[in-house]
């Protein structure tokens, strides 16, 4: 792919970066071209930048201020990246826009900061962007607007935040108060950064919040601020806590490589995916604070390549913007609280401007991404993740036993005594109720595909249709190339919940389910594959127990019936929709259906691929012997690995 025309960027330098081509001054010129096509956007005192684009449920003024924070956090990065040494507009709007954002008399005036408000996210931004910048900003203000900044930051002091990232927000906050020498609450910040400790599970990995809640927000929130919060609170003022944030983020950064693709592309799974190349927060952090594991040169392939990815597909588009959605405009995918200036939290992607043009990160040549050098298998038992990425079509995969975006679950003996494994369950999500992310496709997540969500799932079907929902999952097992989980199916009129517990086995290519599922009598089992999309429609096709959907660029989601599917001719079928993916206009998703069921248990083995490979999925009915005795099922592959699944 090339370049948009509309994106002008310096030549190429296949010397110093053999994969990607980037350096620094492709990085400078993409951070210009956003910052320079907001300003037509600005309010005259440069306070909000009011972006098209469908709002948030926080309004326009909170939106405003989100494009000023958000965009002022960019700013920072080019700013004193460049030693101040950037169009003197650039600190001139922001400087402007501090004194116009914090003076109730004009006319843009931000809201101020109340418990559990939107501008308490917003608020962190301009705290960090104030730091980073004061010499050239904060320095040069009046006195009278630096006593209104502090005014409106003070909204944080004994204020409650939202029980989760957001404590990050007072943290960050409070300490930039501290650091201009304003009062502030010493507990405040103590209690948020004791509160993360409740959420670290392990091996570099925290959730965010109570439950299991993993996604990218664990990597450019939980890991980045307290590090960001150390660099405002300066050497000797951290209480020693900083030593950890690196350590933990050092472990984090040991398996990030693996969440992306040789494309650049990172796996496509949770929430705030508009935020895009905001996944690159941790590994620039990991370099300013000093604790990466990965070497200067996959730093720098690493980014480039992300950043050129989206770069590439349209991002930013012909008007500079960042638009909600994936590549171009795509609102299934948005939350409620995303408004049009949301996506330039991908700011934080830019973070490696900090670091000095002479830096190693930005002199070294570039190394090659983990799946560039062979097929990996990366076992991430915190999160109840595998991931597995193929050499010759770069694409990786994420199979999902663990996220599911819920509140924590009942205990395993209150479970057995009777309690709803579902208490206080919310509804599924399309970002992470799926039993597999990859990066080159994307759930399906409008609302007419969530009413079938046949894609990444394993559904009972009630007589009506009515599938069953993976709402919370319980995980079981994650190591080596196998994991396991189980979650209650319900359907429509029957209080009863079903088991159903899948394991996954990783085999090249190639993941292996098995499902151990109870049902009610005349129950349909549907299980489907990768949902796959493009600006054409894709080629279909199936066949007794296999079926597969192809895109016009080669990619091809199959899905193999093994075992217990029994669906005679209509056991497998691909299935098409409309607007409903982030990846194109057009998607298709192979599945395989069961006849009605007798009721009581039952094990069904299915092999699910994707794959740029061309894949003759009759053969691959052979690819894998099964035997099942009773609930114990035992996989050989042909090379003979045997798996007890």
């Amino acid at each position: 792919m090339s370049v948009a025309p509309h994106l002008h960027l310096p030549p190429t330098d296949r010397v110093l970066s053999s994969r990607t081509g980037w350096t620094r001054a492709h990085w400078e010129a993409t951070a210009d071209r956003m910052l320079d096509a907001l300003t037509p956007y600005a309010t005259p005192g440069f306070a909000q930048y009011r972006l098209p684009g469908r709002g948030s449920w926080s309004g326009v003024v909170s939106d405003g201020l989100e494009g000023f924070a958000r965009s002022f956090l960019l700013a920072a990065c080019r700013i004193a990246g460049a030693g101040g040494a950037v169009d003197p507009a650039l600190t001139e709007r922001y400087a402007a826009g501090l004194a116009a954002g914090t003076d109730p008399s004009s006319g843009e005036a931000w809201p101020r900061l109340t418990d559990c408000s939107q501008q308490m996210v917003e608020a962190a931004s301009v705290a960090v962007a104030l730091h980073e910048t004061r010499p050239w900003i904060w320095d040069r203000l009046d006195a009278g607007v630096q006593e209104r900044v502090v005014d409106w930051f003070s909204g944080f002091v004994g204020g409650r935040t939202w029980d989760n990232n957001w404590r990050l927000f007072q943290v960050v906050s409070e300490q930039f108060l501290a650091s201009v020498g304003a009062p502030y609450r010493a507990s405040d910040i103590e209690e948020g950064l004791d509160r993360i400790e409740d959420w670290y599970v392990g091996d570099g990995w925290y959730t965010d919040g109570d439950g299991r809640n993993f996604d990218y927000y664990i990597g450019w929130a939980m890991h980045l601020y307290p590090l960001l919060w150390a660099r405002i609170a300066g050497p000797g003022g951290d209480g020693g806590r900083a030593a950890a944030y690196r350590q933990r983020l050092g472990r984090f950064l040991e398996d990030y490589p693996y969440f992306f693709g040789a494309d650049g592309s990172p796996v496509h799974q949770g929430r705030s995916l508009s935020y895009r190349f905001a996944a690159l927060a941790p590994v620039w952090m990991g370099a300013l604070a000093g604790c990466t594991p990965l070497a200067p040169g996959l730093t720098r392939r690493l980014a480039s390549g992300t950043l050129r990815h989206f770069v590439e597909r349209g991002v930013p588009d012909e008007r500079g913007l960042l638009p909600l959605g994936w590549y171009d405009t795509f609102l299934p995918s948005t939350q409620p609280y995303s408004g049009p200036a949301s996506p330039y939290w991908a700011s934080k992607g830019f973070l490696g401007l900090l670091l000095p043009a002479d830096h190693e990160v930005w002199t070294a040549r570039e190394l090659p991404l983990p799946v560039e050098e062979s097929d990996t298998y990366t076992a991430l038992p915190a999160p109840g993740w595998l991931l597995h990425g193929t050499r010759h079509d770069g694409i990786v995969r994420l199979v999902n036993h663990g996220s599911d975006h819920n509140p924590p679950a009942p205990g395993a003996a209150d479970i057995e005594a009777g309690t709803d494994p579902d208490l206080g369950a919310g509804e599924d999500d399309p970002h992470y109720a799926k039993l597999a992310y990859t990066t080159a496709t994307a759930p399906e997540s409008a609302p007419h595909a969530l009413a079938r969500t046949i894609d990444g799932h394993l559904a009972l079907l009630a007589p009506d249709g009515t599938p069953s929902r993976r709402r919370r999952i319980h995980p079981l097992r994650c190591e080596d190339r196998v994991a396991a989980s189980w979650s209650a199916a319900r359907l429509p009129g029957d209080d009863r919940a079903y088991r159903i517990a899948t394991t996954s086995v990783l085999h090249g290519p190639w993941e292996v389910r098995v499902h151990r599922v109870e049902a009610p009598e005349g129950a349909v089992v549907r299980e489907g594959g990768h949902a796959v999309a493009h600006t054409e429609s894709p080629f279909a096709s199936s066949g007794p127990d296999w079926a597969l959907a192809r895109t016009a660029e080669g990619l091809t989601s199959a899905v193999v019936a093994l075992y217990g599917w029994d669906g005679g001719p209509d056991g497998a079928a691909v299935a098409r929709d409309v607007e409903s993916n982030a990846y194109g206009p057009h998607s298709a998703i192979p599945y395989l259906r069961s006849a009605p069921r007798p009721g009581g248990r039952s094990v069904h083995v299915s092999l699910v691929v994707l794959s740029r490979d061309r894949v003759r999925p009759e053969a691959l009915r052979t690819a894998v012997r099964v035997r099942v005795d009773g609930d114990a099922v035992v996989l050989t592959f042909l090379d003979g690995r045997t798996v007890e699944a």
